[in-house]
């Protein structure tokens, strides 16, 4: 058949009990037809169309499940992205080309995705410095949980003046005249760095559109090819769904996604869930697009924001009679739900309220599911065994272990979380990034935190025995999160029947050293067994992108996730044109999406005997 498609010469994990690895596969109508060997291979598809995988690694399409694609799709093009960046001098020259691309009334904003003990500097800008940098334009940086950094523009911009008062849980650092010197501080709630980023300017419709395409096609470039939505604040439905639900409609989501529904409206949660249980059911939607259920905001009352530089905060005496209606509710209509929870206080006083509902209302058959769970104790594990639950665990401590050791010490941090001993009681155990904001959205890095126990600064913080296998985390990044959505068998490997969602990488997972694991990208991305992104030699394979909107984007310059030279080495090594350019070797995407007047490549490119408009 002409739309069979089979790939050969690769080494296939298929994370199949029953055939574990193989060197090729054959797909048709979006599903794997066969895996095997290339000769079993040819002889199911005779016909199909042949990609040869160059004896690189294959895995299934991984699945992120836990972020915030919906929210981060309408941003991503307005976000300069630290995610990587190496050192504080890096950034800040980013962050000052950036300035000078930007026109006014626009922000230039660094939203999440990275830590300061990433940096070698191992410190963040100061904000004289940012004010040197960027006297005039609005500067904005979120720096995980805890702080935003505004240069004096911004702050004319929000409004924040010497009789602004400090919002509760919030506050607005000063000076000794009591003017605000840009410092927002989250004391312990985050609500006062989000509500600010809020004040910004937005993206047009059509711009949001261009925008969640190009952070589509991101996520794509790293091998992700299904994302659970957590919702998020000021992420509200249906109205921030209109630009993803139009993707769906006309065919250009190249990531599967299935959506929770957040809470937006402290006190009235349970008028919102109301609602929602009538206007939509789990599983409503299809393999692209689709319904999952409630959280991970359920009450405001419940949320315990994980800022590690200040002390637990205690949730107040009205979280369980807050909780209990809504999760009636929920069980009433057979919701699955997940609930953000960092700390074992939190998550024990919810469980109570579970098992509470489960006397009257049995929760067997919901899939629902604790986020996170940084200090969970062994016997609130058990509760959720006992209960039927799940926990999805996801990577930041790897962001922010530095600051858990300073507060709690370095013994307390060896399980936090405690995945080993999840993992022993049985119950299901997913992973995620929980990006953008805090934590970084590059699957990579959470399994390299999986495996090797380091966080992004280079911090021990567990032994061997809560360290994950790397065929484990790799389990726990594809089909062990399909439980999260009720899609067990459905994805998640390269087995017969499943969707066709595979991602051939730049390195082999399995072998290199753990250091490289965070590193490692896509160098072809299949979606339904359609080439989504290719990098190198398959970047022909892969469907035009136009390029990002606006024309000062920071993703036209700089992308999103930072790439060193030796990865970009590395990934142009995959490249097998015929014409090598004498100027950029084999970087022709990023000669050609350079900042500079290059639009028609034959004359201007080729005045300078590049040899890039002929690839």
């Amino acid at each position: 058949m002409p739309d069979d498609l089979i790939i050969v010469n690769a080494l296939v994990a298929t994370l199949d009990r029953d055939n574990p690895r193989a060197e090729a596969v054959a797909i048709r109508d979006g599903r794997f037809l066969a895996v095997g060997s290339e000769a079993e291979i040819r002889a199911a598809a005779p016909e199909a169309r042949v990609i040869d995988a160059g004896g690189r690694r294959l895995i299934p399409g991984l699945i992120d499940s836990h972020m915030h694609i919906i929210r981060g799709g309408l941003n991503y093009n307005m976000e300069l992205r630290w995610d990587g960046v190496p050192t504080l001098a890096d950034a800040m020259a980013m962050l000052k080309r950036q300035v000078d691309r930007t026109p006014a009334p626009q922000w230039v904003r660094v939203v999440g995705g990275f830590t300061e003990h990433q940096f070698a500097e191992k410190r963040l800008p100061t904000l004289d410095e940012i004010n040197a940098i960027a006297p005039d334009t609005p500067v904005f940086i979120l720096h995980l949980y805890d702080r935003a950094l505004l240069n004096a523009a911004a702050l004319r911009v929000v409004g924040y003046g010497k009789d602004t008062p400090d919002p509760p849980g919030g506050e607005i650092a000063r000076d000794s005249r009591g003017n605000p010197t840009g410092l927002l501080l989250a004391q312990p709630n985050a609500t006062i760095l989000y509500s600010t980023l809020a004040k910004g300017p937005k993206l047009p419709e059509d711009y949001q559109i261009n925008s969640t395409r190009h952070f589509m096609r991101e996520v794509n470039s790293l091998g992700v090819t299904s994302v659970i939505d957590a919702g998020g604040g000021f992420q509200n439905y249906p109205d921030d769904y209109r630009v993803i639900e139009k993707l769906h409609d006309e065919g250009q989501l190249t990531v599967r996604i299935s959506y929770n529904l957040f809470t937006q409206k402290p006190k009235e949660e349970l008028a919102d869930f109301s609602g929602w249980v009538k206007q939509v059911k789990p599983g409503q939607g299809d393999d692209s697009y689709r319904h999952n259920g409630a959280g991970e905001m359920l009450v405001y009352s419940a949320a315990d924001f994980e800022d590690f530089r200040v002390a637990r905060p205690d949730m107040p005496p009205s979280m369980e009679g807050d909780l209990e209606p809504v999760i009636r509710l929920l069980a009433e209509h057979r919701w699955p739900w997940r609930l953000h929870a960092t700390y074992d206080e939190t998550i024990g006083r919810a469980l109570s309220v579970f098992e509470k509902v489960n006397r009257d209302i049995p929760l067997t058959g919901i899939p629902w599911f604790f986020d996170h769970a940084e200090t969970i104790s062994e016997r609130n594990i058990d509760r959720i065994a006992a209960l039927g639950g799940g926990i999805a665990v996801q990577h930041r401590m790897a962001f922010q272990g530095e600051y858990f050791v300073e507060r709690y010490g370095a013994a307390a941090a060896e399980r936090t979380p405690p995945i080993a001993r999840m993992i022993a009681a049985g119950i299901p155990v997913g992973a995620g990034t929980d990006a953008t904001r805090v934590a970084s959205y590059n699957p990579w890095v959470s399994l390299s935190w999986l495996v090797t126990g380091r966080t992004v600064g280079g911090l021990a913080l567990y032994p061997d025995a809560n360290r994950v296998a790397r065929e484990k985390a790799l389990a726990m990044w594809t089909h062990e999160n399909t439980w999260f959505s009720s899609e067990t068998g459905k994805k998640g490997q390269i087995k017969r029947g499943q969707l066709a969602d595979c991602a051939l990488l730049s390195a082999d997972y399995f072998s290199v050293p753990e250091p490289e694991i965070a590193h490692i990208r896509s160098v072809l991305t299949l979606l339904g067994g359609a080439v989504v992104h290719g990098e190198g030699g398959f970047a022909p394979l892969a469907p035009d992108l136009p390029p990002a909107m606006p024309d000062w984007s920071p993703v036209r310059v700089f992308g999103g996730h930072y790439r060193s030279p030796a990865e970009k080495a590395a990934l142009a090594s995959a490249c097998g044109c015929a014409s090598t350019c004498q100027i950029h070797g084999h970087d022709h995407a990023a000669a050609l999406g350079a900042d500079i007047p290059a639009s028609d490549v034959q004359t201007f490119w080729g005045t300078l005997g590049c040899g890039c408009w002929a690839v």
